[in-house]
């Protein structure tokens, strides 16, 4: 069959089952697809469900449903946004606490990311503000950075099997050094945060790396590495990650700000990290389980 309604919960809330399964087979059916014989993916978690036809949404109850073509699904290459994907802090925000700015600087952060105003804009305000900000503080955030569940062990099976794997942020390579590393990524690029060695002078490196940079990195590792873009899977969550996440064979929109999930068929809005590995097709015996830092 020549696509996939792939079925996939929390891997701390197991609560996929058998009568789930049948209820999006039944969708299926509904809108007028062939279904043909679950495959477990992994118990509890992760059900493949192939068909031919039109695709339905079953629309199950804190189940993520996506459709993936069942051919080439493994990718080869893997591009991924950093804050509030491969890490669930936005960086920014934390170094704004010292300040006492988070909760003005977390607002504009909320709207730049839901593509309500210009990212380079908005990230030029929020540096900005930071401004004066002791150099010695980004270590201090840099011990705040909480890992998204799912993130090492996505990256490690994906490398296992010969992806290469990529970080790029809008964020700061100060921290994206440190994530890299953490999580077993091959490259990261980001925005150089300027000082002059004791503080922040409130402004980046230029050029701003947005959302064009992410497009043309994906397209540059291509290139580099021999690789078709029906081979490549980014994930993201913000509006400057739309381009990369239309632009890929696999995008997918993990825990999206509203008007990116609207715009991009793969939405994991309930599943972690891992989840990404299942839309791939890999079974759970498959990962190569790695705790998070």
């Amino acid at each position: 069959m020549k696509n996939v309604l792939v079925l996939i919960a929390n891997p701390a809330q197991p609560t996929l089952d058998a009568a789930l399964v049948q209820q999006a087979a039944d969708a299926l059916h509904a809108a007028g697809a062939t279904a043909g014989a679950p495959d477990w993916l992994a118990d509890g978690i992760a059900c493949d469900l192939p068909f031919d036809g039109p695709a339905a949404d079953p629309a199950l109850p804190g189940i993520d449903a996506v459709v993936v073509p069942a051919r080439a699904r493994r990718k080869r290459l893997l591009v991924a946004d950093m804050e509030s994907t491969m890490i669930e802090n936005e960086m920014l925000d934390e170094l704004a606490e010292f300040l006492g700015l988070r909760d003005r600087i977390a607002a504009i952060t909320a709207r730049a990311m839901n593509g309500e105003i210009d990212f380079a804009g908005a990230l030029e305000e929020r540096v900005g503000l930071l401004k004066g900000l002791p150099v010695t503080r980004l270590d201090e955030a840099a011990r705040r950075i909480r890992y998204t569940p799912g993130g090492a062990t996505l990256v490690a099976t994906m490398r296992r099997h010969g992806a290469f794997c990529a970080l790029v942020s809008g964020g700061f390579t100060y921290f994206t050094s440190m994530v890299r590393q953490a999580l077993g990524f091959d490259i990261d690029a980001a925005n150089v945060l300027r000082h002059d060695g004791r503080t922040l002078v409130g402004s980046v490196e230029p050029p701003i790396l947005g959302k064009e940079a992410k497009l043309a990195t994906l397209g540059r590792l291509c290139a580099e590495r021999g690789v078709d873009v029906a081979e490549t899977m980014t994930v993201g969550d913000g509006a400057n990650d739309l381009p990369m996440l239309q632009a890929a064979g696999l995008g997918v929109a993990f825990h999206a700000k509203p008007a990116v999930a609207a715009q991009v068929p793969a939405r994991i809005s309930h599943g972690d990290l891992t989840a990404l590995l299942y839309l791939q097709g890999y079974r759970r015996r498959d990962f190569v389980e790695t705790p998070n830092p």
